[in-house]
């Protein structure tokens, strides 16, 4: 009965296998070093894909998306208006904000009566679907060509209004 079981095999594909004594050259293994050597050789005279990144730049897709920017509207005015879709949107969960009621004196900071008080994005959770910038309806947030920069640590991957908002200046996107 045991020797049924050993011959059964699941998938069909069962070989004997022979240990076949090896020959002098194959003990020796030049075979396989000259053949080793022979793909080192070649990769060493093909062109190099490796980008010297200070003084080269790499390309992007034309779709690349990349740092978030709020926008302001013509009138320098924030256009978000915190109806909370991009947050609903994002598949990563990584928009969190806090609306609040705008007050005498802010009609020039902020276009509606109600405003992001608070906008942060956590860049270590974001996957830059782009899924934020299609549901906001008043178009505020917007997909850069910039890159995200690099940290240390990690709350400085919080992106709060200070790197978020667009600054006055720079209006014209």
């Amino acid at each position: 009965m045991a020797t049924d079981i050993q011959k059964v095999s699941l998938s069909g594909r069962k070989r004997d296998v022979s240990n076949k004594d090896m020959s002098f050259m194959e003990r020796l293994y030049l075979p396989a070093i000259a053949k080793g050597m022979g793909i080192t050789l070649r990769h060493f005279f093909k062109p190099k894909v490796t980008i010297q990144y200070p003084a080269q730049k790499r390309e992007f897709s034309p779709v690349f998306r990349g740092r978030h920017i709020l926008m302001r509207d013509e009138k320098g005015a924030e256009r978000c208006t915190a109806c909370g879709l991009c947050a609903l949107a994002c598949p990563a969960e990584a928009i969190t904000m806090t609306a609040a009621e705008r007050v005498k004196g802010e009609e020039n900071l902020y276009r509606e009566e109600k405003y992001a008080s608070v906008y942060e994005i956590n860049m270590l959770r974001c996957i830059f679907c782009g899924l934020c910038e299609e549901a906001c309806p008043k178009e505020a947030i917007f997909l850069t060509e910039d890159m995200v920069s690099s940290d240390y640590r990690r709350d400085g991957f919080i992106y709060g209004k200070d790197k978020l908002v667009m600054p006055l200046e720079d209006k014209a996107h």
